[in-house]
């Protein structure tokens, strides 16, 4: 069995747990760790999750951030002048960008009930653009059912480092990831 195999049958034993319903959005969170190098194996096999969660008896609905960036700046007017002077869509998007992806993001999340999982993916694309914990922070009261995040990246302790790049954040999220020796963490 592949790596992405062994991370979905750990995921499926998490999702086959009864869900408390009187937890926080916070505690609602899950994040599906795994080496940076098995992304594209990952969104290959991605279905693998979504199916192990309908075995749960849980709904599954997908937010994709990988086009999220395009999408935010083809709709700006001012778009051509970012392209010539770059170092001016830095404030934009400290101050716009992450609202934009988590009010989509919101929006899903309060279409869906109790029982849905809404995983989110591609979230390295946000890499550069906004920091994940920003995003997660901002959705956390709209979460009802669950929240899986599906990072590539390493864990250690509770600090996470998308694409083992950047300086990590520390959240405590229920977290699903393998030992680079293939077992469970």
């Amino acid at each position: 069995m592949g790596k992405i195999e062994d991370l979905a049958s750990l995921y499926e034993r998490h999702m086959g747990v009864p869900w408390q319903r009187t937890i926080a959005g916070a505690q609602r969170v899950v994040i599906v760790v795994y080496d940076k190098e098995l992304e594209r194996a990952f969104r290959a096999r991605k279905g693998e999750f979504e199916q192990r969660t309908r075995t749960a008896g849980h709904g599954w609905v997908e937010f994709d951030c990988t086009r999220c960036f395009a999408e935010w700046m083809a709709a700006d007017e001012y778009r051509e002048a970012y392209f010539e002077y770059p170092d001016d869509l830095a404030l934009k998007l400290e101050s716009e960008f992450t609202e934009y992806v988590a009010t989509s993001l919101r929006e899903l999340l309060r279409s869906c009930d109790e029982n849905t999982v809404v995983a989110v993916t591609g979230v390295a694309s946000l890499y550069g653009f906004t920091r994940l914990s920003d995003l997660v922070r901002a959705v956390e009261p709209d979460i009802k059912g669950r929240l899986v995040v599906f990072f590539p990246g390493t864990k250690d302790g509770t600090n996470y480092r998308l694409l083992d790049a950047r300086d990590g954040w520390n959240y405590l999220a229920y977290s699903i990831t393998l030992h680079s020796s293939g077992g469970a963490l």
